[in-house]
């Protein structure tokens, strides 16, 4: 991380000041990838406090413990959204867990794939975008070098500290990336972009 770290200062001027602001970057990979998937669906488009609260309510239905695929396969669906899940997320829950009891998706072997392996994996799954996907490879896998171009708060960050007219398109924040020469620290460089909206 600090290799990630002195290359990004060393090659553009404008994060390096976001980097001398926050410090460290703490980005380390863990191997709770089931959990996280299934969490990553319950959170999609709430805030951390409603996603919190969901998820709590979820972990109830397995006496606080958090299930196995086979578990949730074992309740119903009604079951599900009584936790407060969507009827959609209820179905994308299940989804996942078939995925996995099937042996479809093999999560233990995500850690041995590229990061379009992975993606193409995990996309396969009703309810897991890319974006999902990009934030996996990010934040369990701890991959240094994913550029999530669709993520808003990249977008917001990127129009702020390059002082952009408007939102840029996922081209351009693509392009700007190349420019500023953030591969193969692109992870890394996004982190701190986000970084620099929480700091304002």
């Amino acid at each position: 991380m600090q290799t990630a770290k002195q290359y990004l200062l060393k090659n553009d001027p404008v994060l390096g000041k976001i980097i001398n602001e926050i410090g460290d970057c703490p980005l380390k990979p863990h191997n709770r990838y089931y959990q996280e998937l299934v969490e990553a669906i319950i959170g999609q488009q709430l805030s951390i406090k409603a996603a919190a609260s969901i998820i709590k309510r979820f972990l109830e239905l397995f006496n606080g413990d958090f299930p196995n695929p086979k578990q949730i396969l074992a309740k119903d669906h009604q079951q599900l959204r009584s936790a407060g899940l969507s009827n959609a997320k209820a179905n994308y829950i299940r989804d996942l867990a078939q995925h996995i009891e099937t042996g479809e998706l093999v999560v233990e072997k995500l850690p041995s794939l590229s990061n379009q392996e992975v993606i193409k994996e995990l996309t396969a799954v009703k309810g897991i975008g890319e974006w999902t996907a990009h934030m996996f490879l990010i934040f369990s896998l701890g991959r240094l070098d994913v550029l999530p171009v669709g993520d808003l708060g990249l977008k917001i960050g990127v129009q702020k500290a390059y002082k952009l007219k408007g939102l840029p398109t996922p081209l351009e924040v693509s392009n700007l990336a190349l420019r500023k020469h953030w591969h193969p620290y692109e992870s890394v460089a996004t982190w701190y972009i986000w970084q620099s909206l929480s700091q304002k």
